[in-house]
């Protein structure tokens, strides 16, 4: 994330993804059980918060075809605090084109 001046619990501007990113969205990928021919994460914004991280990100899935993704990292795991809690899809938006943008107030 590069937005310096992002405030807690403020969602930072929309940024190419990185392989951190990328990693979180395979795993997440993986719990949610989507399976399609193209899935390439472009870009994303973050929200840090107290509690974890959540992570908006615009997904190809095919020609022109994209999908918006929600992901919730918590810091917590039950009453123990953690930094590598495994992540979790908690929204999905289909069909998406390349041109929308990831608005967090939509999920």
């Amino acid at each position: 994330m590069t937005d310096a001046k992002q405030i807690l619990g403020g969602w930072s501007t929309e940024e190419p993804v990185n392989g951190e990113v990328e990693n979180i969205c395979i795993e997440a990928g993986k719990q949610a059980g989507v399976r399609f021919d193209v899935c390439i994460p472009k870009t994303y914004r973050v929200q840090t918060m107290c509690g974890g991280t959540n992570y908006l990100v615009k997904v190809k899935v095919g020609v022109d075809k994209y999908l918006h993704v929600k992901i919730n990292r918590a810091l917590f795991c039950g009453d123990k605090v953690t930094e590598n809690s495994d992540p979790a899809v908690t929204g999905v938006q289909y069909p998406k084109t390349k041109s929308d943008p990831l608005k967090p107030e939509h999920f």
